[in-house]
């Protein structure tokens, strides 16, 4: 295998990259995955498509990126869901999901932010800091959102570094809720007509929208499969496919994953799993799990469960429901972007029974006999809204497990002690 640094290094220079720490970062990353990924037996064939895109992280997307931006597109960095996609498309950029599942440059990062933040926003601010995500290098615009109060603090520091623009979500979903956050459309359509140059219009919309639908859709039956009572991929896999869904390109990301969709569905006819037809079935529902945040799915799998449903922004939330195509004007497909993105059920909502009904539903579609609620230390939202999905899931008859945990390796062995519990409880 070629070294990165002589494949990618002037790339990475130029985009003025920390080589030195970038090196320690693209070092750690393969043994990570190895440990969580290739150590599996009998993955589908197909995840070696992931296997390629996680080998060149930092590399050959980075050098798409560039190229697009050489020929005159925009690149957009974003950290939430809840950024529509469909409208940067539309308007000739490529959106990204940018760094934020490790922990790096805390030291740093502390100096800034206070001690008890969530590990997701130390993250992001820290890869930033030590210049070693290319992602967020090589962005002309991050776009960020009021998902959190803490987010929101953190971007106007991230706003001393690099351009950003943000969308203000509202907290609640009355009406006059969602006439704020289609004011809020049209503002971030105005800033990225601004950026591109380009003018949205009906047809770039639609073009964009269906593009990015048949993304979903693909999710949606790679995830499909997972309720087969022989479960043909690993919750770790399933979990992957989401997270690349963020920065990989649309149309070949979409291929691939129909790719293995239809492994999937010839493994399930011929009754072939990852796992025992009798291992215990588990739900995770809480924070996103950003690469390369494998932790809890791996110990979960490797306790001998297989997680069969994620209720996250890297799961379900993403790509369970679809952008209505069917509007014949402007305004009309700005309104259903509008209502899909609102509809997502995150704890920054007051009240958020959706997400508990949610929860609840998932679990009875995939066969889940537990759920395991996992928050990030300091998350507030989740952590307080793990009472109401704890409620709901044992009025419902499910035994509940609550994770609270950071992107550390050091509360390892107490996790598995308490995740191993949990499964042999279930499987009793």
């Amino acid at each position: 295998m070629a070294d990165p640094m002589e494949t990618y290094g002037e790339m990475w220079q130029d985009l003025g990259m920390n080589l030195r720490a970038h090196c320690a970062l693209l070092d750690a990353i393969p043994k990570m995955y190895q440990s969580a990924y290739l150590s599996q037996e009998n993955r589908p064939e197909a995840m070696s498509y992931f296997d390629f895109v996680v080998s060149e992280i930092h590399g050959l997307r980075i050098k798409e990126l560039m190229e697009h931006k050489e020929a005159g597109g925009k690149v957009v960095g974003t950290f939430c869901l809840y950024v529509p996609e469909e409208i940067i498309r539309a308007l000739g950029a490529i959106d990204v999901g940018l760094c934020a599942g490790a922990e790096w440059g805390y030291n740093e990062v502390e100096k800034l932010l206070p001690r008890n933040t969530c590990a997701l926003i130390k993250s992001f601010v820290g890869f930033k800091l030590d210049r070693v995500c290319p992602y967020v290098e090589s962005a002309d615009l991050v776009i960020g959102e009021t998902t959190c109060d803490g987010k929101k603090k953190a971007y106007e520091i991230l706003g001393e570094m690099a351009p950003v623009y943000i969308m203000e979500l509202p907290q609640m979903k009355r009406p006059e809720d969602f006439t704020l956050w289609r004011s809020e459309i049209d503002r971030l359509v105005a800033q990225l007509e601004e950026l591109t140059g380009r003018k949205l219009t009906l047809e770039n919309l639609k073009a964009a929208t269906r593009e990015v639908n048949a993304k979903r859709e693909a999710l949606q039956r790679l995830n499909n499969a997972r309720k087969a009572a022989v479960v043909p991929i690993s919750g770790k896999d399933a979990l992957l496919a989401s997270q690349v869904a963020f920065y990989d390109d649309v149309p070949r990301f979409t291929e691939m994953v129909n790719e293995i969709a239809d492994e999937l569905e010839a493994r399930i006819a011929a009754g072939q799993g990852v796992a025992p037809a009798d291992a215990p079935r588990v739900l995770v529902t809480g924070s996103p799990m950003a690469i390369p945040n494998w932790k809890l799915h791996d110990i979960i799998e490797k306790a001998g469960a297989v997680v069969v449903a994620e209720e996250m922004c890297t799961g379900s939330r993403y790509f369970d429901t679809l952008t209505d195509e069917t509007p014949e004007t402007l305004e009309g497909m700005l309104d259903a972007i509008a209502q899909k993105y609102l509809g997502i059920n995150c704890a920054c909502f007051t009240p958020n029974e959706g997400r508990m009904d949610d929860v609840v539903r998932m679990a009875e579609e995939y066969g889940a006999q537990g759920v395991i609620h996992y928050a990030l230390q300091f998350c507030t939202p989740y952590q307080m809204e793990a009472h109401g999905v704890e409620k709901a899931s044992r009025k419902a008859g499910l035994p509940v497990l609550r994770i609270d945990t950071d992107y550390s390796m050091e509360d390892i062995g107490q996790l598995q002690t308490r995740v191993e519990a949990f499964v042999e409880m279930l499987g009793d």
